[in-house]
């Protein structure tokens, strides 16, 4: 039996455990929310490092997730011979509850699963909606006859920062929840063990109680202030009048309202959540003029009806894959864009030998990066972000070019704009590539960063790569049932047009947001070209960042050889087609005094026209990689650094 590397914390350095099966974290040393050296205890908006993480090593199944509560969950579903989906609804369940400020019931996401008997690879689809009621001033107007911004957004304000948060936590940020019903209709076609009981681990630890991690501890005291206008969540996260002091780190926390709810969608499927009176909660908390804590602050509405709760669809969509150099690649169509935008900065990037700049150094942290290796890189991604922002929301209301993600993925296309990247200068702002017959549109560059990513490989060689989110973190500050709603539809463009034109990602009715999740499956290619097995599952956290530490890990791993580990924990770095390009400062590798003054990576970028930020960032990338073990096929996990995540495999 392959020994297991346990990567969480706790008991540093990192050691071999003798029985690698699931092993509970308490039994290892990790205790969420201990306070001990290891344990994280940084917001949701910043990162940390944790130091010593070894990759982990398992033989024939493996689940990464961003808590360990939740890989634990998710591990023991796999041990009991559940599929690679039967484990990602587990974990999802202990993650919502664990980790509310980052995905839950009341959000949405993204899944991608390769079925191995069959070789398919399927999108399936849990974005939240905008409801029926919604118009393109949706955001940006309180009405027709009232055209100030959704409370509770200060009058007159001209911020765009304080317009964002004010329509955040109004109700027009909540769109209708999805996650519920993807997960459903995911088990339905690739589940193995009952619906019902995947939801067992979940419902215990809502019963008996958690920890308060260090994350979740920050992000509640950072979101005080908003969370108090609601009851629910201010008698959750904080302790009694007159005070309201926020929940500490280590504090038992237990959620009798979340074991319901759980309860009833065991039993009830997603129909408990979109029928019934969990959904007249959801329509109620929505749709509330003031707020019901203490903080009782005046709101706008949402227009959010049980009848768009009612007809609420997942939908299966095919992936977008592309080839890429030995490889193929597929991630996730729109309304997402981290699939396109992934293949097409891969897809510049094959004009360009990669593998003649690998990071220097390389460590367990993956070493430093080279100067002309982010360089290229992020010229790539500002390219990929410029098409982003002009040509991808919601295909079922807006079409991209050409009516398929197909020209933005031709390769004579890519070639044509890899000419774009000159290896002395950088672009600072690139612009959108030009198709014929293709009228002016404007741009839209929103997103939160209130996300979960979860890698899963089964026994059977499924796998499952799923990113989920309530958009910012907490959402949109409103809590029902034992669970926060999101605000994902701040994720569409606030205006619906701009200068060039109406934007593709303007809200409209019935219209699922933009999103930059990016979960990811590698396959080899084969001898014929076609796509053979298996080699890799990523995806993270982060907002519209998202498709820099994605498509950062894949290059590691691909054009570099970096373990799993090793990709995962590299320092991140690139840039959103903004002018500046930034490298994560929390990285040991990174010296980020001084603005990074002293530090040669900076140094060597800012010699070739870079503005660089060495602010750090929160990625929360998962990874497992098909590899070796002595003479055996082994699997090999990484968990990101900069949170709590932890890999359990058998």
């Amino acid at each position: 039996m392959l020994g297991l590397l346990l990567s969480a914390c706790a008991m540093p350095p990192a050691a071999p455990v003798a029985d690698g099966s699931c092993n509970a974290p308490g039994a290892a040393g990790v205790v969420v929310g201990s306070g001990v050296a290891g344990d994280p205890a940084l917001p949701e908006p910043s990162s940390g490092f944790r130091l010593g993480i070894q990759p982990v090593v398992a033989r024939d199944y493996l689940v990464v997730s961003a808590n360990p509560l939740a890989s634990q969950a998710g591990c023991d579903v796999l041990r009991r011979g559940g599929t690679a989906v039967d484990a990602a609804v587990a974990v999802q369940a202990v993650l919502g509850l664990v980790e509310p400020q980052s995905s839950g019931l009341g959000g949405g996401g993204f899944l991608l699963h390769f079925d191995a008997a069959s070789g398919r690879v399927v999108a399936y689809d849990g974005r939240e909606q905008a409801p029926a009621a919604a118009d393109g001033n949706y955001l940006r107007q309180i009405g027709n006859g009232n055209t100030a911004y959704p409370l509770p957004t200060p009058p007159g304000a001209s911020d765009p920062r304080v317009i964002f948060s004010g329509v955040r936590a109004s109700g027009r940020s909540i769109g209708t929840p999805g996650i519920v019903r993807m997960l459903e209709l995911a088990h339905r076609d690739n589940g193995k063990l009952p619906w019902r009981e995947l939801f067992a681990d979940a419902g215990r630890l809502a019963t008996d109680g958690f920890r308060i991690s260090g994350r979740l501890a920050d992000a509640i005291a950072a979101s005080r202030a908003n969370l108090l206008a609601d009851a629910e969540a201010t008698a959750y996260f904080y302790g009694p009048s007159p005070d309201h002091a926020a929940k500490p780190l280590g504090t038992l926390m237990k959620n009798p309202a979340y074991r319901e709810t759980l309860r009833a969608i065991a039993d009830g499927g997603a129909d408990a959540l979109h029928r019934g009176p969990i959904a007249r909660a959801i329509v109620d908390k929505i749709g509330a003029t003031v707020g019901s804590g203490p903080n009782a602050v005046a709101l706008t509405p949402g227009l959010t009806t049980l009848a768009d709760l009612a007809n609420y669809r997942a939908i299966r969509r095919e992936p977008v894959c592309s080839s890429y150099r030995k490889h193929w690649v597929c991630g996730m169509p729109p309304p997402s864009s981290g699939g396109i935008a992934v293949a097409q900065i891969l897809g510049i990037l094959e004009n360009h030998r990669l593998a003649e700049y690998p990071p220097q150094s390389i460590d367990a942290n993956g070493g430093k990066p080279a100067p002309m290796a982010v360089h290229l890189i992020s010229e790539a991604q500002r390219l990929a972000y410029a098409d982003r922002a002009r040509y991808v929301a919601d295909t079922d209301f807006v079409p991209l070019p050409g009516g398929s993600p197909a020209a933005l993925l031709d390769k004579d296309y890519l070639r044509e704009r890899a000419r774009l990247i000159r290896p002395d200068r950088s672009i600072g702002v690139a612009p959108a590539g030009k198709f014929a017959g293709w009228t002016a549109q404007g741009r839209s560059d929103a997103e939160g960063v209130g996300t979960t990513h979860v890698s899963i490989v089964d026994r059977y060689g499924n796998a499952v790569a799923l990113t989920s989110s309530i958009e910012g973190s907490m959402g949109s500050y409103r809590m029902t049932n034992g669970f926060l709603l999101n605000n994902e539809l701040t994720d569409f463009s606030i205006a619906p047009s701009d200068a060039d034109g109406p934007i593709a990602n303007r809200v409209g009715p019935g219209k699922r947001p933009r999103s930059s999740m990016a979960p990811t499956l590698v396959f080899a290619k084969a001898a014929d070209g076609s796509r053979g097995p298996l080699v890799m599952a990523t995806g993270s956290p982060g907002g519209a960042s998202i498709i820099q530490f994605v498509s950062k890990t894949l290059i590691g791993v691909l054009d570099w050889g970096l373990d799993a580990q090793q990709a995962t924990a590299m320092v991140n770095f690139g840039s959103s087609n903004t002018a500046t390009t930034t490298l994560g400062g929390e990285h040991p590798n990174v010296d980020a005094a001084a603005s990074g003054a002293n530090d040669s990576l900076v140094k060597g970028l800012r010699a070739l026209g870079h503005q660089v930020s060495v602010a750090a960032q929160s990625s929360g990338t998962a990874t497992i990689v098909r590899g070796t073990a002595g003479q055996s096929k082994a699997l090999v996990g990484g968990v990101d650094p900069r949170r709590e995540g932890l890999a359990l495999g058998d």
